[in-house]
């Protein structure tokens, strides 16, 4: 399926956030929300993805 994550158009295999974020790369503690609305962690795995989705995914940073 296709999606908007962080901004970019990507295809992929996943069919709920959870699934998602392993697919891309991402890892440990982050923030997602899937068309502006925020999911909380416990809520990833039964948030089914559709097509045109937009997810964002934010990281926490270290640094001063």
């Amino acid at each position: 399926m296709k999606i908007v994550l962080n901004g970019e158009q990507r295809e992929v295999a996943a069919t709920t956030l959870a699934e998602l974020l392993p697919e891309c790369g991402f890892s440990g503690r982050v923030a997602t929300a899937v068309n502006e609305d925020f999911v909380p962690a416990g809520l990833r795995a039964g948030h089914a993805l559709t097509d045109g989705d937009r997810v964002e995914v934010v990281a926490p940073m270290q640094g001063g």
